[in-house]
């Protein structure tokens, strides 16, 4: 800065006010400033200026799983509510691994950030606690009790539910969940597919697997193993769009045809579901959405505008495209 201020001819403390973006500052004296910053390759330290004015304009982000688009659409509409109102995000990610997510949240609050934005964490809630002691915590599909920490679901139960009701309509009975396992979400999703499956009069099937492209693959192997070929769930609902592609994988290697034989039914709408292609029928989350409402939900705590904890619950819908069919 003071590099910057000798160029430009004015004070080291005309240069902060200037990126600071001070109201204050002559409009010539400004662009002074910023053509000097320009030549000299200048770049505010973003935070070291945190650090100096006590108000952080940082914000932390964990994704659960980097591989899957679920979360870059939900961190598109994270990034621009938060770059309009003038923060700056740092992303990481645990790799679906409760140890590995709580070194990462640790990395985070290195940081010192305004505030903390978790996607799909599987890290214990222990850890959240002890991180929303620090800073304002929001989670993003997933649950919490805890006062300090604020939520932004899609309502699961909802989505599974209607996910089973198109399978039934097109003539299906005997219809396997995928499950989730110990993934965030994923008991929501395993609870509206029984309880919509009984609701039909019909016996759920619920398959141990996870939010992923093997996991898929590895429920459908395993199913393929318990039933003879006639006995076979004619449909599946997914935990994911990422474990319904492994799904229709596995099903296509071993000779079954997809919706012909085995109709399967993903969730999320991820930008991959729609390739023309794939064309998976799907349960869509508003992810931008949700990613938008996540930063205004955590900037209401940053600005001290509230302190009672927020549960957003949105309504999901179903997207019917070409990997469901009547029996």
């Amino acid at each position: 800065m003071e590099d910057v201020a000798a160029r430009a001819g004015v004070s080291r403390a005309l240069v902060s006010l200037v990126m600071r973006n001070s109201p204050k500052v002559s409009d010539t004296r400004r662009a002074a400033v910023l053509r000097a910053a320009e030549e000299l390759g200048y770049q505010p330290h973003v935070l070291a200026r945190s650090l100096a004015s006590r108000t952080s304009t940082v914000l932390g982000v964990m994704v659960s799983d980097l591989r899957n688009a679920f979360f870059g659409d939900v961190v598109e509409g994270l990034d621009a509510a938060a770059q309009a109102a003038g923060f700056d995000l740092i992303l990481n990610t645990g790799g679906r691994s409760p140890s590995r997510e709580a070194s990462a949240l640790r990395g985070l609050l290195s940081f010192r950030p305004a505030g903390i934005i978790l996607l799909s964490p599987v890290v214990p809630a222990s850890a959240i606690e002890t991180a929303a002691a620090q800073c304002p915590v929001v989670l993003v599909s997933r649950a919490s009790r805890s006062s300090q920490v604020d939520t932004v679901n899609d309502d699961g139960e909802a989505g599974s539910a209607l996910a089973v009701d198109h399978l039934a309509a097109l003539g299906h009975h005997r219809i396997a969940h995928l499950d989730g396992g110990g993934a965030a979400g994923a008991a929501a999703r395993r609870r509206g597919f029984q309880r919509a499956m009984r609701r039909h009069g019909l016996a759920p099937i619920v398959v141990r697997s996870e939010h992923t492209d093997t996991g898929g693959e590895r429920a459908v192997r395993e199913l393929l193993a318990a039933f003879e070929r006639d006995e076979l769930p004619t449909a599946l609902v997914a935990g994911n769009d990422f474990n319904a592609f492994g799904a229709i994988s596995a099903l296509e290697e071993a000779g079954l045809r997809v919706p012909e034989d085995v109709s399967v039914v993903g969730y999320d709408n991820t930008s991959l579901a729609a390739l023309r292609h794939v064309s998976l029928t799907t349960v869509d989350q508003p992810r931008t959405e949700m990613g938008r409402l996540a930063f205004e939900t955590l900037a209401e705590r940053v600005r001290g505008e509230r302190t009672e904890p927020v549960r957003h619950l949105l309504h999901p819908s179903l997207v019917v495209r070409s990997t469901t069919a009547h029996i």
